[in-house]
């Protein structure tokens, strides 16, 4: 389907246009070591008002520079740091080069049948507020602020010549809508609009993504490790997904050989999604004889209602989604967190594997897995673990506020 492409003349142009900034001493050591983020509260000065997307250059108290960002005026991490250490000309052979990077980073996924990951992972990738995600030949380009808009031409341009893609659409998150009009979440930039989902395959089984409203970019990448080793565990085993969304887990659990599958989550599209994605692998044999059922309903509430009708599992997965979006949410996030470990050891058989994951990068690594050891020590059902996983490849992790990603595979 045909859409009109979008006119970059339309925009406004930042990249041309520089403002000085200087800091303070602690933000001027978290900057020589590598930080990608500049608060608000860690600037003494700057030179004139900056626009979204004005390039700030960052010097120390002896006026020498420290690195260079996009300016974002409306968000507490007021500066985007692209480039540390040493001068450096952002345009296009910079973006080039960047990329370059970040492709040699998923050099062995290339290798593989997986032609669905994370092809630029934000900060972690040198491109602070921005993600590409890959579907076959669709890219996904996901902006969480504005100041990547003065140079979206001149990102996409570099973006084809370092990838092959017939199309590359475009993502907002939530704040960046609601801060512009020119941009349109789930919008053309190269291509034609697909006419339905994007089907990819990942360790050989086969997905499709949303790649226009889906969430996120249309499929939860970052899991495909988790899941391959749930693949391995499943063998012979019921199965119960919670918050399946669109049936990951689900899926590696049946080609695992699992002898049944029960999908839960909140959204009955999500789970019409886990269905078909279940379908498209039913050339696999273990896929076409696993049993897989689907449930609609309040993760909390289906887990507590299945443990009084004494239903039981043998291997149960946990992936919610993030409980603490800010600092505030923290305690209430462990309680949930906790009370999720209770509600699925109650339908685990005992000896059954527990698999539970986080995506709350305010709750660390040490803190999550504590929460869950101690919530079944008072259920009297103590964890032996099988191992604990963390970031896959495709989504790299090189300053601590960028790991997010815990997962937790114990015997219960």
């Amino acid at each position: 389907m045909k859409q009109n492409a979008f006119n970059y003349s339309d925009q406004p142009d930042s990249s041309t246009s520089r403002i000085a900034v200087r800091v303070t001493s602690s933000a001027e050591k978290a900057i020589r070591a590598g930080h990608p983020w500049l608060y608000e509260s860690g600037i003494t000065s700057v030179s004139r008002a900056g626009q979204p997307g004005t390039l700030a250059v960052v010097f120390d108290r002896k006026r020498r520079f420290l690195a260079i960002g996009l300016y974002d005026p409306d968000s507490p991490i007021r500066v985007k740091l692209l480039h540390h250490g040493s001068p450096a000309i952002i345009d296009a052979s910079w973006f080039r080069a960047r990329l370059g990077d970040a492709i040699a980073v998923r050099a062995p996924l290339t290798a593989t049948s997986t032609t669905g990951y994370r092809l630029v992972n934000g900060e972690n990738d040198r491109f602070p507020g921005l993600i590409v995600d890959r579907y076959e030949r669709v890219l996904v380009v996901k902006l969480y602020t504005l100041a990547w808009m003065p140079y979206l031409q001149g990102f996409v341009t570099a973006l084809q010549d370092a990838v092959s893609a017939e199309t590359i659409i475009l993502r907002l998150s939530r704040r960046v809508q609601n801060q512009t009009d020119a941009l349109r979440d789930g919008m053309v930039l190269v291509g034609d609009l697909p006419s339905g989902p994007i089907r990819f395959s990942e360790n050989n089984l086969l997905f499709e993504a949303d790649v226009i409203e889906g969430q996120k970019t249309g499929f939860f990448l970052d899991q495909r490790d988790n899941r391959a080793r749930v693949r391995e565990l499943a063998n012979d085993k019921q199965v119960v997904d919670v918050f399946a969304a669109s049936g990951g887990f689900s899926v590696y659990a049946a080609a695992g050989g699992a002898k049944s599958v029960l999908s839960i989550d909140a959204s009955r599209p999500a789970l019409d999604a886990a269905r078909r994605n279940m379908a498209l692998n039913r050339r696999d044999h273990n896929v076409a004889q696993v049993q897989h059922d689907v449930v609609v309903g309040d993760a909390f509430a289906t887990l507590s209602s299945m443990a009084h009708a004494q239903q039981q599992f043998d291997l149960v997965i946990l992936d919610p989604p993030s409980f603490a979006q800010r600092q505030a949410d923290i305690e209430n996030a462990l309680h949930a967190y906790a009370r999720l470990t209770k509600l699925g050891l109650g339908v685990l058989r005992p000896g059954g594997v527990l698999v539970q994951a986080s995506c709350s990068s305010r709750i660390s690594a040490e803190l999550f897995f504590d929460t869950i050891h101690e919530a079944a020590r008072l259920e009297e059902r103590p964890l032996q673990e099988i191992g604990r996983t963390g970031h896959a490849l495709d989504h790299p992790v090189t300053f601590p506020e960028g790991a997010y990603l815990k997962c937790l595979f114990a015997f219960g």
